[in-house]
């Protein structure tokens, strides 16, 4: 089964939210693929309310690296299980590269959603200077290695994400699906894991979905803006059942 999993990131309003997941409500979607939403914060629980009879499952866009305190505006592990969370991304390169967020961050907030039962979504990717330093595998080591190192053992309990940074974003050019799963054979092969599936991530749309997804290293695709509109959602689903 291939995953379907859908970053609404700060696309979309409360509003729009509940009109999307009603949209998506009153659609038969195929068995065949595992989707999953990454609403925001504030439209988690109502679209979880709108779709809990549906086969779509929900994740955290983010999580706090802290457990339970004083953490003013945070939202740990622990709360979004109990708010039926699946899933949560963790290491985003938008939180990485946009936000500040450390290798030691996502270490801790892997290692809480795991304790909470939630399925971290590892992200991982290289830059555009890591690519033109020769560094990509380098960087790639640094962000795996901190995890893996501490999750023994729990390996069943992860997946993991990968976007190269230089193939995200309007404008951004196209990662080869080929090159991109031999990453993906890479990443197993460096970790050993036969069984961990793999998301890639990087302006996946339509008319690419299944280029990536009809490779043997490629389990699933994380995507952005594709996701946050129901007309192509609708068919980026479509070309994937």
């Amino acid at each position: 089964m291939k995953h379907i999993f859908a970053n609404w990131k700060m696309y979309l309003n409360l509003e729009e939210s509940i009109d999307l997941a009603e949209e998506l409500q009153a659609k038969n979607l195929p068995d065949s693929i595992n989707l999953s939403l990454f609403p925001s914060d504030l439209a988690f629980s109502d679209v979880g309310r709108l779709l809990e009879d549906k086969n779509i499952s929900l994740g955290a866009q983010n999580i706090s690296d802290a457990p339970k305190g004083a953490f003013t505006g945070a939202i740990s592990a622990d709360m979004f299980a109990e708010a039926d969370a699946e899933y949560a991304l963790v290491g985003h390169s938008e939180r990485r590269h946009v936000f500040g967020e450390t290798l030691e961050s996502t270490k801790n907030k892997v290692i809480d959603c795991i304790e909470a039962g939630v399925t971290p979504v590892f992200c991982i990717g290289e830059t555009q200077d890591d690519l033109d330093s020769g560094n990509k595998k380098k960087t790639l080591k640094q962000q795996l290695d901190i995890v893996f190192d501490s999750i023994d053992g729990k390996n069943e309990n992860i997946m993991i994400g990968y976007e190269p940074v230089w193939a995200i974003g309007e404008g951004s050019p196209e990662c080869d699906p080929s090159r991109a799963e031999e990453t993906h054979e890479w990443i197993h092969n460096y970790l050993g894991i036969g069984d961990i599936d793999i998301l890639y991530g990087g302006s996946v749309e339509a008319h690419n979905v299944n280029d990536y997804l009809s490779k043997k290293y490629i389990d699933g695709v994380l995507i952005g803006h594709a996701g946050a509109d129901i007309d192509q959602f609708s068919k980026l689903i479509q070309k994937v059942s």
